[in-house]
């Protein structure tokens, strides 16, 4: 085993981390499948250790794998802080940063801060609202970077997570399915309105809207009282909602991608390359729902 550890190997392994996929890490990283598989090998050569068990259908990190990816994280931001400090030039400037309402309420902003706190020289104008709005306003040239969810099918941004969404109520949610299910949604358009709706349609069970809300605070407030259910990502349920189980008899929901995006008339700005690789380098760890 030897104690120098390759950036390029521990980015592979955090991108498969992330995103549980050799294939969509290869994406990411825009190399080849085979090359992700032969830099996770070379890695386990060197700590001696296997870090992901593969199958025909799944892979999963092994507990040393989980370690590795702690130490990748903190080893890959010294790079970074090191290659900034010797290059001699800091990124400077105003980033238009937009931000999904759901993802406020995760570690992102103390990422952001993090992020400040290293490039002092960069401000913000932050925009908080949901992910369809904010594609919207990246199309009108009015963001630099997009921190959200992105429509199914649609592969634009980096991947930073692939979440599965969940039904989301309270500990004393009953549902009768012989009744229009209640929905806590947003207000069109909305993409996990829509997943809700393709689902219970599959399903032909009726359904009615009975609380359409704006932001996220509202849609926890309508199921935190009892109004109805909704949908969340699955890390992104905050502690006062709980995930819906099988007793519910509800229909299985599909994935949300969440992504970085960023504007391509800003992407090559050294401000917008260092964001995306804290917010990449922090791990899916960013996007796990508050506890506080």
């Amino acid at each position: 085993m030897t104690g120098a550890y390759d950036p390029q190997l521990l980015a592979t392994l955090l991108a498969v981390e992330q995103t549980g996929s050799f294939t969509q890490a290869a994406a990411r990283l825009r190399i080849r499948q085979p090359t992700v598989s032969q830099h996770i090998r070379r890695l386990e050569q060197q700590v001696g250790r296997t870090l992901v068990h593969r199958t025909t259908h799944a892979l999963a990190l092994t507990a040393d794998g989980e370690a590795m990816i702690g130490f990748a994280r903190t080893i890959l931001a010294a790079h970074e802080q090191a290659a900034a400090y010797f290059s001699g030039s800091r990124p400077r400037g105003r980033l238009r940063i937009g931000m999904s309402d759901d993802l406020a309420l995760t570690r992102l902003p103390q990422i952001l801060w993090e992020f400040r706190r290293d490039n002092p020289m960069v401000d913000f104008y932050l925009t908080v609202e949901q992910s369809r709005v904010l594609h919207e306003w990246m199309v009108n040239d009015k963001l630099d970077v997009l921190v959200g969810k992105r429509p199914p099918g649609d592969e634009r941004g980096q991947l930073v997570k692939r979440e599965r969404l969940v039904w989301v109520g309270t500990p004393s949610t009953k549902i009768d399915l012989t009744k229009p299910v209640p929905l806590v949604v947003y207000a069109a358009p909305s993409m996990s309105r829509d997943e809700m709706r393709k689902a219970l349609n599959r399903a032909r069970l009726p359904y009615r809207s009975a609380c359409v809300c704006r932001g996220v605070n509202g849609l926890i407030a309508g199921v935190a009282a009892g109004i109805g259910i909704s949908a969340l990502a699955a890390s992104l349920v905050p502690s006062q909602l709980t995930t819906l189980g099988p007793a519910h008899r509800l229909p299985e929901l599909g994935h949300i991608d969440l992504v970085l995006l960023a504007n391509p008339r800003a992407e090559g700005r050294p401000a917008v390359k260092a964001l995306i690789a804290t917010v990449l380098a922090s791990g899916s760890r960013s996007l796990s729902a508050s506890t506080t």
